[in-house]
């Protein structure tokens, strides 16, 4: 079929053709976002889930109905090389200076933007890679004694009150929040708390892998109590058929409830993997309607492009070591699967594997879903590194 008109669009946060199974979620956004503007309490919440289950796309979603809500908003991704200020002071800045444009709060703005340039100042002791351009002195006293907890938390309030005396309120949707470092982590959460006892207009709405849940109870007991984890898997088979049907009837073509399934069955409902074998299919179907043959046919197509982009872009990532534990793992199957049995796999002890473990945790290739569990972060990874094994051993 005609590939220009291809309504599915496998890529990172991108937007698909039809968003399904999302709507609770996107509601419960919403509700928070309104109560926030409102100047009610409402918790802060983390989307958690694996990746290719679309979180990414749900927080852009989310972005733009705060914007429309009128929210000052900022979207950020955060990252293994870059730390948690040097991503926040130019998006703060950039609040700030749209705070200003109120009579209202301007003196406030300008404590406010004096106070970023204390944070700023204070911080690159200890984060060298903060930058900030402002014609302003410091103000003493605000956000700028180097400690991340207190001074991160000085400046959310102050941003906060700024946005509360316009008349407006800020969202901060910020994806990846695993890649922050516990000390990052615990003093996202104490300003977040700050703001919380305060009743300012200021809320988070973040996204990540599942050892995110960990990590922020590890940073500060009450981080379950300040924040809501809600999950997001794959989609169930009456969901995942929608996301398949939708966007091609929408295009004034079918597909057989026979080849939905296969579909559904091929890629156990993970919305990145529905659309890369949607796309296929609709390619490789000569005309209307897509057959379970079509979609057997894109299956290879499909499985060679994740292969060589979802999967294969961050295996690359790998040290040697690395590598070889995660073949150990996907020997054993798609997991969870206990730390000793991967160990007994490696042939050596617990111990002397714990590093590399950590250290792909730190990465976000595993996580551990229960005490002494290690489980893949990326659907269906066992598969990919079982394909590229028997490869490397039959070129061997």
């Amino acid at each position: 079929m005609d590939e220009v008109r291809n309504p599915f669009v496998p890529g990172a946060g991108t937007p698909p053709a039809k968003l399904a199974g999302r709507d609770a979620l996107l509601e419960k956004a919403r509700i928070t976002l309104e109560r926030v503007k409102q100047g009610r309490s409402a918790k802060s919440f983390i989307v958690v889930g694996l990746r290719g289950v679309g979180k990414t796309v749900l927080l852009s979603q989310i972005y733009e109905c705060a914007a429309e809500l009128g929210f000052e908003a900022i979207q950020i991704e955060a990252h293994e090389n870059k730390s948690l200020p040097a991503l926040l002071v130019p998006k703060l800045r950039q609040i700030l200076l749209r705070l200003d444009t109120s009579e209202h709060a301007k003196e406030l703005v300008k404590r406010g933007l004096r106070g970023l340039v204390s944070f700023a100042k204070a911080v690159k002791v200890s984060y060298q890679d903060v930058e900030l351009s402002l014609s302003l002195d410091g103000e003493p006293g605000l956000a700028d004694s180097g400690d991340l907890e207190i001074d991160l938390a000085d400046l959310l309030e102050v941003i906060g009150q700024c946005a509360r005396q316009k008349g407006s309120a800020v969202a901060l949707i910020v994806d990846e929040l695993q890649y922050l470092s516990e000390e990052e982590m615990s003093a996202l959460i104490m300003a977040l708390h700050r703001v919380a006892q305060r009743g300012l207009p200021l809320v988070l709405i973040g996204g990540g892998l599942p050892q995110l849940v960990g990590l922020a109870g590890k940073s500060k007991s009450y981080a379950e109590r300040l924040f809501d984890y809600p999950q997001v898997g794959a989609l169930d088979a009456g969901n995942a058929a929608d996301a398949i049907m939708a966007p091609i009837v929408e295009e004034g073509e079918e597909i057989s409830p026979e080849a939905t399934a296969a579909i559904y069955e091929q890629t156990s409902g993970y919305p990145y993997f529905l659309q890369t074998w949607g796309h296929y299919a609709w390619n490789v179907a000569e005309a209307s309607p897509i057959t379970t043959k079509h979609v057997d046919d894109a299956a290879k197509l499909a499985i060679e492009n994740l292969d060589e982009s979802f999967f294969r872009v961050r295996f690359d990532r790998l040290t040697p070591s690395e590598k070889t534990y995660l073949f150990a793992m996907a020997e054993l199957g798609p997991g969870p699967h206990r730390s000793g049995d991967i160990a007994v796999k490696l042939g050596k002890k617990v111990e002397s594997v714990a590093p590399v473990r950590s250290s792909l945790i730190k990465k976000g290739m595993v996580f551990s879903p229960s005490h002494g569990d290690t489980a893949f972060t990326v659907p269906m990874f066992d598969a990919y590194l079982t394909r590229i094994y028997k490869g490397e051993a039959q070129l061997g």
